[in-house]
């Protein structure tokens, strides 16, 4: 072989292992639980595990709210606490049966115990917690701590 002479590049053979198809199945499969309806994964596990109000959890520049849908509810029924950086909602909404000889035709909304733990995602003022209900959603307002906030420093020439 001449070293002068000048040769076409190729890519060189992979040999490709026969079970890798099998990576390209599971990706689809995957891919396919995400395309199936959430709403009748998470009804199938409210019906396993009891019930969790849906909530909405964001920060502004000086709190953290967390709204949370509860309809039905009276706020009598409802508790909320904190605790070590863990916001807990709990409580009891009772059954909407009209009475026991009633029969139903269909039944999709969920009775009985619920808690809810969410961590908080910054230190917040415990004295100044701020909790309203009205027309089934609750909304808490959680004024950040004094330390979470930011500062400003200034910078001083010497």
């Amino acid at each position: 072989m001449n070293m002068n002479s000048l040769s076409r590049w190729q890519r060189p053979q992979v040999a490709i292992w026969p079970g890798f198809g099998r990576v390209f199945e599971l990706q689809d499969d995957l891919a396919g639980l995400f395309d199936e309806p959430l709403a009748e994964l998470v009804r199938s596990r409210q019906s396993l595990g009891g019930w969790a109000p849906a909530l909405d959890m964001y920060e502004v520049k000086d709190s953290v709210i967390v709204r949370a849908e509860l309809p039905g509810m009276k706020k009598e029924e409802i508790e909320v606490s904190l605790h070590d950086g863990c916001l807990t909602l709990s409580g009891e909404r009772k059954s909407g049966q009209p009475g026991e000889e009633s029969e139903a035709h269909r039944s999709e909304r969920f009775f009985g115990r619920f808690q809810r733990t969410i961590s908080l995602p910054t230190q917040v003022a415990t004295d100044k917690v701020k909790a309203q209900y009205k027309d089934g959603v609750l909304s808490i307002t959680m004024p950040k701590a004094e330390e979470a906030k930011p500062r400003h420093i200034d910078v001083h020439a010497s």
